[in-house]
């Protein structure tokens, strides 16, 4: 694996792959790696695509400073996770890099009641960060694939109106691969690393709530089962629930009519021992 810090670096020696005609396939990071992100990297080396990953945490996407202080940095780790798992090239540039102008000098990205609901509702700005980092990214790498996880499953359809916005969507083919999770249930993030053992038998409730959901959104009120739930997450130690919801899989829109034929996603968020975890299933 080749690691490069500097665009200049990087863009020489895409450019040469570009000419000996090779696909480029892209995984952005904020490192902590987990068996989520290597699902991404094997579903690009398995599409015969150069395998370009970066790592690099992005200050402006964090509505708490707090959260971006704590978040956690295991590169040393990382880089072997990515040897071992053929990734041909690690991203890995500074702030000065990225944001050469300055984190303040930001474009605005028209995104709509996207950016307004369930996780922009409670982290305002969240999704301005993530469209402007993973637009940088974008326009350096210059990648034909753009692999992402389901996990965060409104970051996913806030980067494809993102692409459709600024046109990439006509070069970079986004792929929303599927949520890996332990054995308990519980989606795996690189918040999990701060969890305790006993925090993260409790965090393994939320996908259990997700089931619950699921199995019961047609045959009770919906408001009803957000009470149960969000109880049910209470009793089992969790001190804050942001939200629980069911919206429409396409544009997160309220469900107005339970017989409507749409594709339905079920999502929650909530805080355990002050470590926020988000979790989603999409329900055919």
């Amino acid at each position: 694996m080749i690691i490069y810090k500097t665009i200049t670096g990087i863009q020489q020696y895409l450019q040469k792959k570009k000419i000996e005609g090779r696909a480029i396939g892209f995984i952005p990071t904020m490192g902590a790696l987990h068996s989520g992100h290597i699902s991404l990297i094997k579903e690009c080396t398995n599409s015969q695509s150069l395998t370009i990953c970066s790592i690099f945490v992005n200050p402006v996407q964090f509505n708490d400073p707090k959260d971006f202080e704590k978040y956690p940095s295991t590169i040393e780790a990382d880089i072997l996770l990515l040897e071992k798992n053929n990734c041909t090239v690690l991203f890995l540039p500074d702030i000065k890099e990225i944001y050469p102008e300055g984190l303040n000098s930001a474009k605005k990205y028209e995104l709509g009641e996207i950016e307004t609901v369930l996780e922009g509702k409670y982290r305002p700005g969240h999704f301005q960060g993530v469209c402007r980092v993973v637009h940088r990214l974008l326009d350096i790498i210059r990648p034909d694939q753009l692999y992402m996880g389901q996990k965060d499953y409104q970051q996913c359809m806030v980067v494809r109106k993102m692409l459709e916005l600024t046109g990439l969507s006509q070069s970079v083919t986004l792929n929303i691969c599927p949520t890996i999770r332990e054995d308990s249930g519980l989606a795996l993030s690189s918040r999990n690393i701060r969890l305790d053992e006993t925090q993260k038998k409790q965090a393994a409730v939320i996908f259990k709530s997700l089931q619950f959901i699921r199995d019961h959104l047609k045959k009770m009120p919906f408001f009803e089962i957000e009470e149960k739930v969000k109880l049910h997450l209470s009793d089992n130690g969790f001190e804050q629930i942001d939200y629980v919801a069911a919206v429409n899989a396409n544009d997160l829109s309220e469900i107005k009519n339970t017989k409507d034929t749409a594709p339905v996603v079920i999502l929650i968020a909530a805080f355990t021992g002050g470590i926020r975890l988000i979790d989603n299933m999409i329900l055919k």
